[in-house]
């Protein structure tokens, strides 16, 4: 049981912890958003339990899904799906605990939460076989790994008045949508967009690891599509990501010790051009791994100011 054990952490890759920590820091951003301020113990627990729970049940869909294509790519070939130390079936059973696991952890919050939910499940299911279909799959992975911004707001019913008659007129005046929305302001909304420029930014990195051993087998990535303009166009991402979080929380969140956090996440940003420009493999994979602190930064710098205003 404990080889088997062991398996299961290779599985939801607990030793790579900056896959998890990539959604964490964008969640909890939006929760202090929403909130103002610090959300409560029993918010950031859901949000932090589930981040992990759900990104390690991701992995065990992702590994199931690519199997047949993991063992012709260098870095994954090893993976225990691909290398039959467990199979698909036992790989998606760890899935699906994990995934009911982080939905116990929903059901503590409120309705429009568990709706929401399921959106997010949706999507987190149907990346792994957009790679076979979509010219840029990262998109898709974009708004699976956003998907924690908008539950935030949601769990926080709108976070204050003046979020929820913005979205209640976005929501009913333009879009024409049920009442049930309002709890998602135009805020969240705006978050997850920017957010989506920073996947990808990482992911095309990412992307760029595997690159050789996509073309042989047919995969399509952002890598691929982009060709030679890959880094001259993940810089254009990172710095709509910074500039849409900078526009957009300015005002909200109004402190010094925000634009602290936007100038560390824009020095870490422009390091990686460094690491990437000659598209060498350990230069790509270094800079993808290191992303979770330009997250960081900023979450540090969102939450410090609202420590600070009290």
């Amino acid at each position: 049981m404990k080889a088997r054990f062991q398996l299961w952490l290779q599985l939801i890759r607990w030793d790579r912890p900056a896959g998890w920590l990539l959604l964490l820091w964008p969640t909890l951003s939006a929760l202090w958003v929403a909130a103002g301020g610090f959300p409560g113990w029993h918010l950031f627990a859901v949000f932090t339990l589930g981040t992990v729970l759900m990104r390690s049940a991701g992995c065990c869909v992702n590994d199931v899904a690519d199997r047949d294509f993991d063992r012709h790519v260098k870095r994954t070939a090893q993976r225990p799906v691909t290398s039959g130390a467990v199979g698909p079936g036992e790989a998606l059973a760890v899935g699906a605990v994990l995934a009911l696991a982080a939905f116990a952890l929903v059901l503590t919050t409120n309705g429009v939460t568990v709706l929401w939910s399921f959106a997010a499940l949706a999507v987190t299911l149907v990346y792994p076989f957009a790679k076979r279909f979509v010219s840029m799959p990262q998109a898709v992975l974009g708004i699976a790994f956003s998907f924690g911004i908008p539950m935030a707001f949601t769990a926080v019913n709108g976070g204050n008045d003046l979020f929820r008659l913005m979205s209640a007129h976005v929501n009913h005046t333009v879009l024409g949508l049920p009442a049930a929305w309002d709890a998602v302001p135009l805020l969240a909304w705006l978050m997850l967009a920017g957010n989506l420029f920073w996947v990808l930014a990482y992911d095309t990195e990412y992307a760029m690891v595997d690159r050789d051993d996509d073309l042989k087998i047919g995969m399509k990535t952002s890598a691929i599509t982009l060709g030679r303009f890959d880094v001259p166009a993940i810089m254009a991402f990172y710095a709509l990501f910074l500039a849409i979080w900078a526009a957009v929380l300015a005002r909200p969140v109004g402190h010094p010790l925000f634009l602290l956090g936007l100038a560390a996440a824009a020095g870490q940003a422009v390091w990686h051009a460094t690491l990437i420009r000659h598209r060498a493999r350990d230069g790509c994979f270094r800079a993808f791994r290191a992303n979770h602190w330009i997250g960081a930064a900023l979450f540090a710098g969102i939450a410090g100011s609202y420590a600070l205003r009290g």
